[in-house]
């Protein structure tokens, strides 16, 4: 789960790190009046979108007063936001972070993350502050330095010094630049975060080490602990259908084709995505129903493909371990009838009562091909669609 810029602000203040004074906006009258309460000579109106690049695409605008306060507010509130991380389509912008300006004398990456080769949270600094750390890995990888955070004890202070020293913290600022990466990890820690991401870190003409700007993404399978995180969550900013599949504990995640999988593992459905690129098709979504779906499960989850306007053609591919074939069956007749299905339907299926599936599929009188492989299903599929 993602949050905003300004709440993840408030989640690291409330942890000792340093961050700029600053008020969210959902109005142009309120970003005045957040302005006039910071009362400082710069303020910086920063459009609040689920995504990264938004100076880029023209969302942070820095004011030197009040009617520029305005104007800027009245320019980001409502416009779309296109950038890297967005899609051609973009995110409209509902809300803004008025802050207060800082005199920035260096700039600086910070970020933890959990290395799944080691299975370690590992912080990771750069001098190469304010720009994407793809770009800095991928042409300067010898300025990104790692701590390996061991989980007993935690990310210790001669650590965070040695990044410090080593990112060219200036020396009077070290001992600032370590409370603020212990605050930081703890933090992530405390609050089950999958990614803690500053960039940039700033250094000050008044003695500062600040987050300039926050990310913070969210474990969802910890969320159920963190329920003033759970309180933070912006459902506009989320795909409609992606909400109403975590309803029904669905693994769904939106793509620009118009094959729909239904699938039962991550594995499998990430297998059944590539054999339906393999044959020339493009993939709708990935959805995994999971080792204990129900009838109502997969016709919810029929729903929810079906609500893509760009699906014209659904492959069902199931592995019958857990799960079992004739359930999935009932399931796919059952949703099949509920939304009058009008485009192709291919039905792979293979495992614990499939005999038992496929005589329901037979018998049920409805336009559905079975497929007896994968391969052969990716290659009805997406024949039937062409």
């Amino acid at each position: 789960m993602n949050i905003h810029e300004y709440q993840g602000k408030e989640i690291l203040r409330n942890y000792g790190v340093s961050v700029p004074n600053g008020h969210v906006a959902f109005s142009v009258d309120e970003a005045v009046e957040a302005a006039k309460k910071l009362g400082t000579d710069i303020t910086v109106v920063k459009a609040q979108i689920h995504a990264g690049g938004r100076g880029k695409a023209g969302g942070v605008k820095v004011a030197k007063n009040l009617d520029d306060v305005r104007t800027y507010a009245e320019e980001i509130l409502g416009k779309t936001l296109v950038t890297h991380q967005t899609g051609p389509e973009g995110k409209e912008v509902k809300r803004l972070l008025i802050e207060e300006g800082c005199d920035i004398q260096n700039e600086y990456y910070i970020g933890l993350v959990l290395d799944r080769a080691t299975g370690r949270v590992v912080m990771m600094g750069s001098e190469e502050g304010g720009t994407e750390i793809e770009e800095v890995a991928a042409q300067t990888p010898e300025k990104i330095f790692r701590e390996e955070i061991d989980p007993v004890v935690g990310l210790l202070p001669f650590q965070a010094r040695r990044l410090a020293f080593n990112i060219n913290i200036p020396d009077e600022l070290l001992s600032k630049a370590v409370k603020f990466m212990l605050g930081l990890y703890q933090a992530y820690l405390e609050k089950d975060c999958s990614i803690a991401e500053i960039n940039p870190l700033v250094t000050t003409g008044d003695g500062e080490v600040m987050a300039l700007d926050a990310k913070l993404n969210f474990d969802d399978n910890a969320l159920y602990r963190q329920k003033d995180v759970m309180a933070m969550r912006d459902l506009e900013e989320e795909d409609e259908k992606e909400i109403e599949a975590s309803k029904y504990d669905l693994s769904y995640i939106s793509l620009d084709g118009n094959i729909g999988c239904m699938v039962n593992g991550a594995g499998l459905a990430m297998s059944t995505m590539d054999i339906i690129k393999h044959y020339g098709g493009e993939p709708a979504n990935f959805l995994d129903v999971g080792g204990g779906a129900t009838a109502e499960k997969v016709t919810e989850a029929f729903k929810i493909i079906l609500s893509d306007e760009h699906v014209k053609g659904i492959f069902v591919n199931i592995f019958g371990g857990i799960m079992k074939c004739d359930v999935i069956a009932e399931g796919v007749v059952e949703a099949t009838k509920q939304v009058g299905l009008q485009i192709p339907l291919v039905v792979r299926l293979e495992g614990t009562n499939v005999d038992l599936g496929k005589q329901i599929l037979k018998e049920s009188g409805l336009n559905i091909t079975s497929a007896d492989s994968m391969a052969d299903g990716a290659q009805k599929i997406v024949s039937m669609v062409k």
